[in-house]
């Protein structure tokens, strides 16, 4: 009996240790965006996310914006995006953290993500109001998030208003552009330009009412801090020592069983 005993724990030990190393690189990451902007100023459509292999490449400059990050772009919704980020990296975490963010405001959400085969950060979010202005990273590798144990490398992502994109995909226009009350965004002119820096463009738009009722005024000064990405994260719980206890307990039963029916009749 010492002897089944034995291997029910060696079997147990060896259980824990696989269990273990299936959980070692699974995180739970909380994400927290923050609109920096002053009072009046921008603000941020809903943010589209992803952890993923590296493989997910949304957009570059100086290249014609692809119809993926034009739904981010152009209105906020970013189901394109969404859609050709699963296409790329189907085992990527992604994610939406919705709704307007207002100057001063911030938000939370969790996800669980595979530390060893999602290693990156992606993201992309609307200026508002505007066009077809967006924040986000045009080099999927930019942010690594994970070094080879799992453990988070990177806390925070802060972008200023010298990093806002144009996506040259519509031209500007105020009575076609999102989040101004007299702006209808389903109006659009065609640029057929491409993807460039700009912040000064905003200016345009000083004066006009916003969707959340303040008049806008963008004040944006080009290393003047707009939008920030938080990152922590915790390791997912492995199971429980009574977990490994129950499952001693039977093998230990499915042992005594074995030996039974293997003990030779009288």
């Amino acid at each position: 009996m010492n002897r089944v005993m034995s291997s029910v724990v060696r079997a147990a030990t060896a259980l824990c240790v696989v269990s273990s190393a299936a959980h070692a690189q699974m995180r739970t990451v909380t994400v927290t965006v923050t609109n920096l902007a002053a009072a009046n100023s921008i603000s941020f459509a809903p943010t589209h996310l992803g952890f993923h292999s590296g493989a997910f490449d949304a957009f570059n400059i100086g290249e014609s914006s692809a119809p993926g990050i034009v739904s981010v772009a152009e209105g906020g919704a970013g189901g394109q995006w969404q859609a050709d980020f699963a296409a790329s990296d189907p085992t990527a975490t992604r994610g939406t953290i919705g709704m307007a963010l207002l100057p001063g405001q911030s938000r939370s959400q969790s996800f669980i993500v595979n530390a060893g085969l999602n290693r990156f950060f992606t993201f992309a979010s609307m200026v508002i109001p505007s066009n077809d202005f967006f924040i986000g990273n045009d080099n999927a590798m930019q942010y690594r998030m994970f070094d080879d144990a799992g453990n988070l490398l990177i806390s925070s992502i802060t972008q200023r208003a010298r990093q806002i994109w144009d996506g040259g995909s519509e031209a500007f226009s105020i009575a076609g552009a999102a989040f101004l009350v007299n702006g209808d965004n389903d109006l659009r002119t065609p640029q057929n330009g491409v993807v460039s820096f700009n912040f000064s463009e905003l200016m345009g738009f000083n004066g006009e009412t916003t969707a959340a009722g303040y008049v806008f005024d963008s004040g944006l000064t080009a290393d003047q801090e707009i939008y920030r990405i938080d990152f922590s994260s915790s390791v997912n719980v492995v199971p429980e020592p009574s977990s490994v206890i129950l499952m001693a307990s039977g093998l230990m039963m499915l042992g005594v069983a074995v030996r039974r029916k293997r003990a030779p009749r009288a």
